[in-house]
């Protein structure tokens, strides 16, 4: 038999506000705390420099949190022109300053340009990213740096909100997998002066918005409570909100029955093809979510991810 999990089992997406400072670990592990949780887990970690929105799966929602690790990000970087970091951010080195201050709003705005679209980036040696089992980032910490192959992104916006000085602030809407620590450091090599990240807020992360976010402060103080699981548990998404923007298939009993087996099933009027949300009809108009599923070639439609509704 398998270890039974300790803590309340409780299901839902937390949608945390991260402080600076912490890692995304560190916010799952204070959550989990905060909630007395059996199973709390992240959707793609942010710096400890960065803040903002950071989904959180609890209980059954762990199970889609890949689709959020691969959702689209939104953020607001400020970035030091003139100044460049080993590590790309300010909790780096300086390994480099050059003058930056003739540098114009008219030269940004055209070489922005460059990172628009559909773009190539070499991953920084202190990403997350693994080479033979080992994150680059440890690497780098050994002195240690290897050759990255370039990875195509989309940025989907990249303005400028504001230019003061040599501080420059970019709003910035990208495809998973977007550093933005790179795009600094490669505006800052166009620019012809080095650059580097002094600031980064998440602003959205697949569905969700930094203002539905709650910061771990506010849940700490929901403990006093007189009713604190209530108070708490308020503040949870509900688990199809991880998918809320794919296609919904309404099934019926028999169908819910039979897909909840594993089986594929036949539904009228369902798209001919992708992935699609699960619902199943009951009593009053209401709607259960089972899961989510995908179209086959068969036109049929098969369980993929099913939340237990024991």
């Amino acid at each position: 038999m398998g270890r039974r999990r300790s803590g309340r089992a409780i299901n839902g997406v937390l949608v945390v506000d991260k402080p600076g400072g912490i890692s995304s670990n560190d916010a799952v592990q204070q959550v989990k705390k905060i909630y007395a949780a059996q199973k709390v887990g992240h959707t793609g970690s942010l710096d400890p420099l960065a803040t903002g929105v950071l989904p959180l799966c609890l209980g059954e929602a762990t199970k889609f949190s890949r689709f959020l690790l691969e959702s689209d990000k939104a953020y607001t970087a400020q970035i030091r022109l003139g100044v460049r970091t080993d590590t790309g951010d300010a909790d780096g080195e300086v390994v480099d300053e050059r003058d930056a201050a003739s540098i114009t709003l008219s030269q940004i705005e055209t070489e922005l340009a460059r990172f628009r679209g559909a773009i190539d980036q070499v991953p920084s040696m202190y990403s997350a990213i693994k080479h033979n089992g080992q994150p680059l980032y440890k690497l780098a910490r050994q002195g240690i740096e290897v050759a990255r192959e370039p990875r195509r992104v989309q940025i989907y916006k990249n303005e400028v909100l504001s230019l003061h000085e040599q501080l420059l602030e970019l709003e910035i809407e990208c495809s998973k997998g977007t550093y933005v620590r790179t795009i600094a450091e490669d505006l800052g090599e166009v620019l012809g002066c080095g650059a580097h990240v002094t600031a980064l807020r998440r602003t959205g992360a697949g569905p969700y918005r930094l203002d539905e976010a709650v910061t771990i402060a506010e849940l700490a103080s929901l403990r006093s409570a007189e009713d604190e699981h209530t108070a708490l548990d308020a503040k949870l998404m509900p688990v199809e909100s991880t998918v809320a923007q794919w296609p919904e298939v309404r099934l019926g009993e028999s169908s819910a029955f039979y897909l909840s087996q594993g089986q594929a099933v036949q539904v009228a009027h369902a798209p001919s093809r992708g992935w699609v949300r699960l619902l199943a009809d009951e009593a009053g108009d209401v709607q259960r979510f089972l899961g989510v599923g995908e179209v086959n070639s068969d036109g049929l439609i098969a369980p993929r991810r099913l939340v237990n509704t024991q």
